[in-house]
């Protein structure tokens, strides 16, 4: 029989808890749910302040850095930078790792897993993906979503070295017939996709969200949004556009593209935004980039992208949650939320500096 966790000390905060705008007290219970009423004996965490519900980093690689697989306690200290910095709740976006073990911890975020990368063989970064050709895509997937939380992660596409450019990874039928079977098996299905060609084939073929989407089309973008299909940029990663194009020198055509889809990125984000496509944060942290990048992401999106301060906050924070299927804070929910001194809807630069991170009623720092 499992034994009962040990009460928790209620805690109390007085603020602003956004997105509404109006100051009220906000319990927390001796089990770690949040309440609406009063609970006696509730010590004060913060009197004046702005809370967010807890953020979320819809792409972040928990498990990997430039060269492969961590281990644990490298993971760990990965999951913690992120948890330091606000987030309370991670969609991974492909690891060859298993993260599992972080599910017993109630000091470190959640994590919504999508397996390991499935790429085409010789077609991604060594040691990240499982590297496959087209026929076994189907299998692979199925294999993947038994690994994951609901999620399978495909490379769309990555250079060809035989075209000198970027190019598809799997023929569009194929790539139909595994989404198709991963929705069979409950699974979403994402996928990498820097150019035009990928990002039109698998949003053709009923994919649930796209990563980086530089690549997209003004059609495309109308297909995305009659559809609902999610796209997560990870902003801050698109910078290295130009890095990966000075690197690229046997290779002209791949870096004239990826320089020309790093100069319109802004605005094609911006495009899908404005024609309905869901739009969500994510870092890619893990592989070359630092983990604790979320308050970056979002200030990127709001200041680069022109998002509005709620619309680029509510990406990483509540309607991240209510995307992913995660609570937020009502009555009864568990207490994952970051308490700020200044408001970071007046100004997103406060996002980098939280008072307290509050996970499952728990002070965390």
């Amino acid at each position: 029989m499992t034994a009962e966790p040990p009460p928790l000390t209620p805690l109390h905060v007085r603020a602003v808890v956004l997105p509404g705008d109006e100051r009220r007290d906000l319990w927390v219970d001796d089990r770690g749910l949040v309440r609406e009423t009063e609970v006696t004996g509730a010590q004060t965490v913060a009197t004046d302040a702005f809370v967010l519900p807890g953020l979320v980093d819809a792409h972040c690689h928990v498990g990997l850095d430039e060269h492969g697989g961590v281990p644990e306690d490298v993971q760990e200290q990965q999951i913690r930078a992120d948890r330091d910095a606000g987030t309370l709740l991670i969609r991974d976006a492909g690891v060859p790792v298993d993260t599992h073990w972080i599910d017993a911890r109630d000091d470190l975020p959640r994590v919504i897993r999508a397996g390991r990368h499935i790429a085409r063989t010789k077609r991604y970064i060594r040691n990240y993906g499982e590297e496959i050709e087209p026929d076994q895509l189907v299998a692979e997937v199925e294999r993947q979503a038994a690994r994951g939380d609901g999620w399978v992660k495909l490379v769309g596409d990555w250079i060809d070295r035989d075209a000198g450019d970027l190019a598809s990874c799997w023929p569009a039928d194929v790539a139909a017939a595994a989404i198709d079977r991963a929705h069979a098996l409950g699974a979403r299905v994402t996928a990498h996709c820097f150019g035009e060609q990928s990002v039109a084939e698998l949003v053709a073929g009923g994919i649930d969200c796209i990563e980086h989407g530089t690549g997209i089309t003004d059609e495309v973008v109308a297909d995305m949004a009659a559809r609902g299909t999610a796209l997560v940029p990870t902003r801050v990663q698109l910078d290295n556009f130009p890095a990966y194009a000075e690197a690229a020198g046997r290779f002209p055509a791949y870096a004239a593209h990826m320089r020309d889809l790093h100069a319109r990125c802004d605005a094609v984000l911006r495009s899908a935004f404005d024609a309905g496509v869901p739009m969500y944060a994510g870092t890619d942290a893990g592989g070359v980039l630092p983990h604790g990048l979320i308050a970056r992401e979002l200030l990127a999106l709001h200041e680069q992208v022109g998002l509005a301060a709620d619309v680029a906050i509510g990406a990483g924070s509540w309607r991240a949650r209510e995307w992913l299927g995660r609570p937020s804070l009502e009555d009864g929910s568990p207490a994952d939320f970051v308490v700020y001194d200044d408001d970071p809807l007046a100004d997103l630069r406060a996002l980098a500096h939280p008072r307290a991170v509050v996970l499952r009623g728990r002070v965390v720092c």
